[in-house]
């Protein structure tokens, strides 16, 4: 069976490269976020699955609970999208969106977990040491976890970085153990 990534891969390039061409990316974003949680739904992933609505009806009834905050373009993107019966796949082609958009913006989300809140001033040092060392504009996000006793544990993308004293020690008991 053909995972959801493949299926959505090439409606999230054709969604990010019409919305760049128009200038419209952020407002593309929103759109296919809403969309995203519409089909999530529990009454709407009934209607999607009801196998006795035809497409049509389908990408009709999407379009009424979208009402106007989706433009005549994103109507006819989901119409497509129905067309091919693809309307389930609308949560992992907002997913790939998001992710073909950071890569053309140069940003990367990244999550800072530390035992004590950071200041201000502490959190955009920090983002700017990363955005230095990842080539990218870091957005942090910050959380709070008193578990790590101390430092920090940062999360941006693939990259991983554990200062935090929990860290120190757990390798400490695994280098004591061997």
């Amino acid at each position: 069976m053909i995972n959801t990534q493949t299926l959505a891969r090439p409606y999230a390039k054709a969604a990010f490269e019409f919305a760049s061409a128009a200038g419209q990316t952020d407002s593309w974003s929103k759109m296919l976020n809403l969309a995203a949680i519409a089909v999530e739904v529990p009454d709407v992933a009934a209607l999607l699955n009801d196998p006795r609505l035809t497409s049509e009806s389908k990408v009709k009834e999407l379009v009424r609970l979208l009402g106007d905050d989706a433009d005549e373009a994103f109507r006819n993107y989901v119409q497509t999208l129905g067309e091919n019966d693809r309307l389930a796949v609308l949560p992992t082609v907002w997913e790939l969106y998001e992710d073909i958009k950071a890569q053309a913006e140069k940003t990367l989300e990244a999550e800072v977990e530390t035992a004590f809140e950071l200041s201000n001033e502490q959190l955009q040092t920090l983002a700017a040491a990363l955005s230095k060392r990842l080539d990218r504009t870091v957005n942090l996000q910050q959380a709070v976890n008193p578990a790590l006793i101390g430092g920090v544990l940062i999360r941006a993308g693939d990259v991983v970085v554990d200062g935090s004293v929990r860290g120190k020690l757990s390798q400490l008991a695994e280098s004591l153990k061997s």
